[in-house]
């Protein structure tokens, strides 16, 4: 048996993000049933993080196990011809037989899109957060500095399932910078591990402080050990994309 890592490129637009879901398109469930028909039996792909719904990827990094021979370039190949568009095989590389992209990813990052301009061009629409109205930007970059480093992150975090198992909420950040480039506002994250919802947590704070809601002790006090105020506003899906996970 084979273990197979792949780099995988999407628009999440269409999917109900990564994670297979009974009677719902996902991204995982695409590319396991495109395996099977290659493989002959089920195949489990695993990804290096569960992407929300409508959450985009510029470089997913996901592996399985293949007992199929086929050489890796028509792997590649076979596997873009049967993906729908929106999915696409940027690389294919033999992997040691332990390799699980989650644990064993280093740190990853985000980037987070917001357009400024007036008017969102249709064909910008699936891949931007529209915010057109003012704010403060330079508080804005200001305050994505306060993420760096060790926090507990159970403010920016959104219920997740295994919440009940007890696991610790403290990630470590070790960039967080927010830029304006034309009429784009974009904000990149790139940290050890993220919480479900937390990218976007992070984005919706920072945006209620650059509209004049939220101080800096208001962030400062959401990454306090232990904090009780309620993740949000979560910005929304679209705007945000994996750009990289790193081993």
């Amino acid at each position: 048996m084979r273990r197979i890592r792949i780099t995988i490129s999407y628009d999440g637009t269409d999917f109900h993000g990564w994670q297979v879901q009974p009677g719902l398109t996902t991204i995982q469930g695409t590319i396991e049933s495109v395996l099977a028909g290659i493989e002959g039996v089920p195949v489990h792909v695993t990804g290096s993080g569960r992407t929300d719904a409508g959450v985009h990827a510029l470089a997913q990094v996901a592996a399985f196990s293949l007992a199929n021979p086929i050489p890796l370039a028509n792997l590649r190949k076979a596997m873009n011809r049967l993906l729908p568009r929106d999915i696409r095989v940027l690389e294919v590389e033999e992997a040691a037989a332990d390799f699980h992209p989650r644990y064993a990813a280093v740190a990853k990052t985000y980037e987070y899109r917001i357009l400024r301009g007036e008017v969102c061009p249709p064909f910008e629409r699936r891949y931007v957060h529209h915010h057109p109205y003012p704010l403060d930007e330079a508080r804005i970059f200001e305050l994505a500095r306060l993420l760096e480093g060790e926090h507990d992150f159970s403010a920016f975090a959104a219920s997740d399932e295994r919440d009940s198992q007890g696991r610790s909420k403290v990630r470590r950040i070790f960039c967080s910078h927010a830029e304006r480039r034309g009429d784009y506002l974009t904000y990149r994250i790139r940290g050890s591990g993220f919480l479900k919802h937390m990218v976007r947590n992070i984005v919706g704070v920072l945006l209620e402080a650059g509209k004049g809601n939220l101080t800096r002790d208001n962030v400062l006090a959401r990454l306090e050990p232990g904090c009780k105020i309620p993740a949000g506003p979560t910005a929304p899906a679209r705007g945000l994309f994996l750009v990289k996970v790193e081993y």
